[in-house]
């Protein structure tokens, strides 16, 4: 569809470009490179610094049933084999890049995450850049002081130990100072006067998310093409990394632990331009190139240059 350059709806269009540059100018038909093998060797194939954003979540080291990977290595052995990937991701990543590594950890074992996380943050890897809470429930009060709950969650049944409900996504960087795209992962303001107030806002309906991001997962009863994998994330969880990074026409994204393929998803609906991944099972890679058959790209962005008249006044390119 093509808007006339006199018509609103263009307009509307124009200033959702002009402050959301992560936007992509023309429909993008995702390109994907899905290889079955482990991700340190693959990854050594890469040309350094070609990728702009890596979103992963690898094994937790929790002793989780993964049909081709043994989940319960020796500590120090998991962490140095962690160190070595991730020294492959720095160097694939672009100076401009960002990673988002999801972990988790477990009520007997909560430290996990952070030792990992210690253990990447070095001068020759990583800066932790924003730490982002993944919220799969919640319970709030209301006004009327009736308690609610959203989400699910995988309950314990212990007397130490709180139902948990959330994970980490971790935003490592190589400076410490990458740019992000706020208000491209954000949301709309409650309050509407606030976006005529606040010059900041630029007149767009959008406002900072925050670190706590509440994304429901599917049980496993509505997922069922998901039941072979223990571990798995929804791909709007991928969704907000890549809206923060921002998504050029040229953008590639790295998964080195593809799993079921929730990343590549994100990829194809968001018109990442190439998404590169990595899966030492088999049978997952399969189950993620359907699943990736099957999901329908997003709305295309059109290219402004095309549809808009330089002399318009009110439509200054």
């Amino acid at each position: 569809m093509l808007f006339p350059s006199g018509n609103p709806d263009l307009r509307s269009l124009i200033t959702r470009h002009r402050l959301d540059r992560s936007l992509p100018l023309r429909p993008i038909a995702t390109s994907f490179q899905l290889h079955h093998g482990d991700c340190l060797a693959g990854m050594r194939e890469l040309e350094s610094e070609s990728v702009d954003l890596v979103v992963t979540s690898p094994p937790y080291n929790l002793g989780l049933n993964y049909r081709s990977y043994a989940d319960d290595s020796p500590r120090a052995s998991f962490l140095e084999w962690c160190s070595a990937w991730s020294l492959e991701v720095q160097r694939l990543l672009r100076p401009s890049g960002s990673f988002f590594l999801n972990l988790a950890g477990s009520p007997s074992n909560p430290l996990l995450p952070h030792q990992l996380l210690l253990a990447l943050t070095s001068p020759e890897l990583f800066i932790l850049q924003n730490t982002f809470h993944w919220i799969k429930s919640i319970s709030i009060e209301t006004r009327d002081k009736e308690t609610i709950s959203a989400g699910h969650f995988k309950p314990i049944n212990s007397a130490r130990y709180v139902n948990d409900c959330h994970e980490f996504v971790f935003h490592l960087t190589k400076s410490g100072s990458t740019q992000i795209d706020r208000r491209s992962a954000g949301v709309p303001y409650a309050d509407k006067s606030n976006i005529k107030r606040w010059k900041h806002t630029g007149g767009y309906d959008k406002r900072c998310r925050g670190n706590t991001w509440f994304i429901p997962y599917e049980t496993i009863r509505s997922r069922k093409d998901q039941r072979p994998h223990p571990a798995t994330y929804p791909p709007s969880l991928v969704e907000q990394c890549i809206k923060l990074q921002g998504q050029g026409e040229s953008t590639v994204l790295l998964d080195p632990f593809l799993g079921i393929g929730s990343s590549a998803i994100a990829a194809k609906k968001l018109h990442i331009q190439t998404c590169i991944g990595f899966e030492i099972d088999e049978e997952y890679l399969r189950i993620a190139k359907d699943r990736i058959e099957s999901t329908e790209s997003g709305n295309f962005h059109y290219d402004l240059a095309d549809n808009v008249s330089p002399s318009d006044p009110e439509l200054p390119l």
